[in-house]
């Protein structure tokens, strides 16, 4: 695992960087400015420098720490720092100034110096700093940095204080960093930062921590594929943002078992608790066994029973010394939750016990039903096991009717676990054993663990095996089914169901009896007819028991009939029937299916805008109900990323494909990591897309579709990439891994994978051609109609929702056309104009696609003002997209065959005159105008007017991009290379 400053990547800092880099500008202008920058310990203050200071290209960069050395510190040490970089850039400057040289201890000892002489060689280091700083400026722009100002000594700060209070036109950038959380009232800095904000050149930078996203960012990065993905968001979650905190972490967790804190992260953290008198470390204690984020003064005091003075001291010694913060209700915690993780594992067993017992007293005390959750934690760490399972229960009835479905499951576990240790735990509970675990398994598939939904439905089929009667067996049985569907275990499924139905096949119609039929029909809803039957019987036991929601179930189901016959307006009239009635009954899963049968249906149909609107609503549905992660909730997620990726909307498509910003089952974070790899590789966001991929390649075997989608991406960035035979093996792994290792199984989606391993080998074989190497062309050759073969094997046997193929599978079947024309060395355009008008129903980037190769092909055939059209209209929409490996490979196909595009221009021999030409090279290495003229021995305002040319010459806007320009083009030689002053 990289450490920080070894190679990982600078995350989220974007806005923070550009403050810098705009004061830094300024500067350059003869604008002097100071930035202030503060942030807690770890925060990333370092690295921020650091990123700004490697970038300042042309500017001197003076660099000084202050040192943790006691109160006192060591007398203007930052600046003797700063002194010795000074000397190695100009010697002359500091020679020539005997307070500095003195600083450095270069020039002759003198005795000692009286109070008044003091003053005076203090006033000359002052001045003489400042002017040396002020003449370097001349030169070229002065970045002046401090780090750790929090430990700075006094005559530092004093000296600070004199520079920052003199900037005016020289250009001088002043840094200086400092911890936030290291400043109590009586820290000597405080003085200094009031005096300081108040001077106009002074600006400052609050540095706050990652938020949730890029942390998780962070940790993925520090992590690099050495860490379990279900652990990273933990990891996140637990650095509260903090890098360093975030890195220590990371480097525990690849090591060892996740949970703990690392012991050099708890020794700097418990560092700080040390400084506390005994009375505070007691209430900081007392205060870590609570496990809340907030913690009222009552109850602190009531458990610590401390005299009120006492206690007061203890708590404003804590809070000053930045232990605790408060909030507006009169509550305590802890600035990080790392450091009251560190406290609490700090402390001897027994004392846990009994604080925990004390906490568990109040509560009960108090009679306050809000606080079962609180309870039941005391309870449990202070061992009174009943009263743990009695408050656990309460606490998931409480998160319940609050809707928070993770609490709701963390108690109802908990509760199962405790249930063996407790002697009569149903009298205990107030419940029976079957009906709490038939409660997690349902919390668990809302919570996003279909998994452990299905681990708890089996159990309760056990547990009502034991001694239950036939209907609430089947009920169970009837659970276990959705479980499994839900995992994609058909024939569990199957056999489930059909045992519940042989437990009620001869019972009056009923609640149960018509569930059991409805789920019955959707587990069996491959077979069109066996599934139309059951779904009618459904229908009519449903109607008859007046079980409106099993009706809608049914409905959903009985419209797969339409589905197939090719009636689909009338199957999405059965699919919004069935919407509303689930309203109407209060079944919010099966809203959620009517919702996504809609969806996938209006997508299949290619009518991309409509099933967008109706994905959009659907997903706001699915978090008003809670139900993000449900079963239906995920599939709506996942599925309305790939609409707006059709339709062209990829930020709306990431948005829906984000990582989940908590613990949820691996399925869904690997199936929304593939649906977002997708999206990043046509971005050439590679790097990250592949960090996703590897990480998700073990979780294939869980889901057909997260093997489909992440072959999709791997095809695609092997492709571009140049990798073609991973695009192959690619292909033919996520192809296998949908198909189960059944012959007979034919998944549609392999279409696209072929198609995609044929367009790489399209590539390999015209490259062969182009290097007459006909061994790798026939090789190639072969493999390519291997992929063609496949893909139109899976057309005739795969089995589409409807009556046949919808737009998207057309399409790709056309593109199988071209892309085989294309193997076989054709410059025919007729295939890939079929393919732009096949994806015409609104899959934008695969048409740009096609267009790309269209005008590929129009110029092998010589018509070259066809093929701008095309390609115009493929850079076009790339642009728009966002799409940068097809707009690169679009530019380079109009470069290479000298095909003009709007907004680039075509290389020409000797574009530029060898003076202009040296000027370019001159302001590549950071030159100002005028630092030009005087190299070449010209003027400025010469310089200005070559520049200007360059600029027309190159189609650029300013020097930079003419810069940039230039080295894409070949004029420049590569900057690395460079002498750089």
């Amino acid at each position: 695992m990289p450490r920080l400053g070894t190679g990982v990547p600078f995350t989220a800092r974007s806005i923070e960087l550009a403050q810098l880099r705009a004061a830094l500008d300024r500067a350059r202008g003869g604008a002097a400015t100071a930035v202030v920058v503060s942030g807690d310990a770890g925060v990333g203050k370092s690295r921020l420098l650091t990123e700004f200071t490697a970038a300042a290209g042309g500017a001197h960069v003076l660099l000084g720490r202050c040192l943790s050395v006691g109160e006192a510190g060591l007398p203007y040490l930052p600046f003797k720092e700063l002194v010795e970089q000074l000397r190695r850039i100009r010697p002359d400057l500091v020679d020539a100034r005997p307070a500095l040289s003195g600083l450095i201890g270069r020039s002759a000892a003198t005795a000692s110096p009286s109070g008044a002489e003091n003053e005076l060689g203090q006033l000359q280091l002052f001045d003489a700093m400042f002017t040396v700083l002020a003449e370097l400026s001349d030169d070229a722009p002065v970045v002046l940095a401090i780090e750790d100002l929090h430990w700075s000594d006094a005559s530092s700060r004093d000296l600070l204080s004199f520079l920052v209070s003199r900037l005016a036109g020289q250009r001088l950038l002043v840094v200086a960093t400092y911890r936030s959380d290291d400043l109590h009232r009586q820290h000597p800095l405080r003085p200094l930062l009031a005096e300081l904000v108040r001077l106009p050149a002074v600006e400052r930078l609050d540095l706050a921590p990652f938020g949730p996203a890029d942390a998780l960012a962070f940790v993925e990065a520090l992590a690099d594929g050495g860490i379990d993905a279900d652990l990273l968001a933990g990891v996140a979650a637990r650095s509260e943002g903090n890098a360093f905190f975030a890195e220590e972490l990371v480097a525990a967790s690849a090591t060892g078992p996740a949970g703990g804190i690392p012991t050099a992260l708890a020794d700097v953290l418990l560092s700080r608790v040390e400084t506390l008198s005994p009375a505070a470390q007691r209430v900081v204690g007392a205060i870590s066994v609570t496990g809340r984020r907030h913690v009222r003064h009552a109850a602190v005091r009531d458990v610590l029973d401390l005299p009120d003075a006492e206690l007061d001291g203890a708590l404003r010694e804590a809070l000053q010394h930045h232990i605790l913060v408060t909030d507006d209700e009169g509550g305590y915690t802890f600035r990080h939750a790392l450091l009251r993780e560190a406290v609490y594992a700090d402390l001897l067993p027994g004392e846990r016990v009994r604080l925990h017992a004390a906490y568990a007293r109040r509560i009960v005390e108090l009679r306050q039903d809000e606080l079962a959750g609180a309870l039941a934690f005391h309870s449990l760490r202070s061992n009174d096991l009943p009263t743990a399972l009695a408050a656990s229960v309460k606490a998931a009835d409480d998160a319940m009717r609050v809707g928070a479905l993770a609490a709701e499951l963390r108690h109802v576990e908990q509760a199962l676990e405790l249930w063996p240790a407790v002697a009569d735990p149903a009298a205990h509970a107030g419940v029976d054993e079957l009906a709490l675990t038939r409660k997690a398994a349902y919390v668990a598939g809302a919570a996003g663990h279909p998994e452990r939904a299905l681990s708890y439905a089996q159990a309760a089929q056990r547990l009502a095996d034991a001694g239950a009667d036939a209907e609430t067996r089947a009920d169970v049985r009837h659970q276990v089914t959705e479980s499994a569907l839900a995992v994609g275990r058909w024939g569990e499924a199957e056999r489930a169901i059909t045992e519940a139905w042989e437990l009620l096949a001869d019972a009056p119609p009923s609640k149960v009896r018509s569930w059991v039929l409805a789920i019955r029909a959707r587990a069996f809803a491959v077979s069109a007819e066996v599934g139309r039957e059951y779904a009618e019987q459904a229908i009519e036991d449903a109607r008859a028991s007046g079980t409106m929601s099993a009706e809608a179930d049914a409905l959903i189901s009985l419209a797969f009939r339409d589905l197939r016959a090719g009636a689909i307006e009338d199957a999405c009239a059965l699919f919004e029937e069935a919407r509303r009635k689930a309203i109407e009954s209060r079944a919010p899963n099966v809203e959620l299916r009517a919702r996504f049968n809609l969806i996938t249906t209006r997508y299949e149909q290619g009518l991309l805008d409509e099933a967008a609107a109706v994905a959009d609503a659907a997903a706001a549905r699915a978090v008003e109900l809670g139900l993000i992660w449900s079963p239906y909730g995920l599939e709506v997620r996942w599925l309305r990323a790939m609409v707006h990726y059709a339709r062209g909307s990829w930020d709306d498509a990431l948005e829906a494909a984000s990582p989940p910003g908590e613990q949820v089952s691996d399925t869904i974070t690997a199936l929304l990591a593939a649906s977002a790899a997708i999206i990043k590789v046509s971005r050439g966001r590679f790097d990250e897309a592949q960090r996703d991929l590897v990480r998700i390649r073990p979780e294939w075997h869980r889901d057909g579709q997260i093997a489909q989608l992440a072959g999709i991406a791997g095809i695609e960035l092997a492709g571009w990439q140049g990798r073609h035979d991973d695009a192959v093996r690619h292909a033919d792994e996520a192809i296998a891994a949908m198909r189960k290792n059944d012959d007979d199984r034919w998944p549609l989606g392999a279409i696209r994978l072929a198609v995609l391993a044929l367009a790489s080998l399209a590539d390999v074989a015209r490259q062969a051609r182009v290097q007459h190497d006909t061994e790798a062309e026939a090789a190639a050759v072969v493999e390519g109609r291997r992929f063609a073969e496949l893909a139109r094997m899976t057309a005739q046997k795969g089995i589409p929702r409807s009556d046949r193929l919808g737009p998207e599978g057309v399409a790709w079947l056309a593109r199988l056309d071209a892309e085989e024309s294309r193997l076989h060395g054709s410059a025919d355009a007729r295939p890939w104009r079929a393919v732009v008008e096949a994806f015409g129903y609104g899959e934008r980037f695969h048409v740009a696609m096609a267009r790309w190769r269209l005008g590929e092909a129009l110029i092998e055939a010589g018509d070259r003002d066809a093929a701008a059209v095309e390609l115009a209209a493929a850079l076009e929409t790339a642009a728009e997209l966002g799409a940068r490996p097809l707009a690169d490979a679009v530019r380079d196909l109009a470069r290479r065959a000298r095909v003009a595009l709007p907004g680039t221009v075509l290389p020409t021999a000797g574009l530029l005159t060898p003076r202009e030409l040296s000027v370019l090279e001159l302001v590549a290495r950071g030159y100002t105008n005028r630092k030009v003229g005087e190299e070449l021995f010209i003027s400025e305002k010469t310089v200005s007017v070559h520049l200007s040319r360059v600029m027309t010459k190159l189609g650029a806007a300013s020097r930079t991009e003419a810069v940039s320009v230039a080295h894409q083009r070949g004029l420049l030689t590569d900057p690395t290379n460079d002498h750089v002053k």
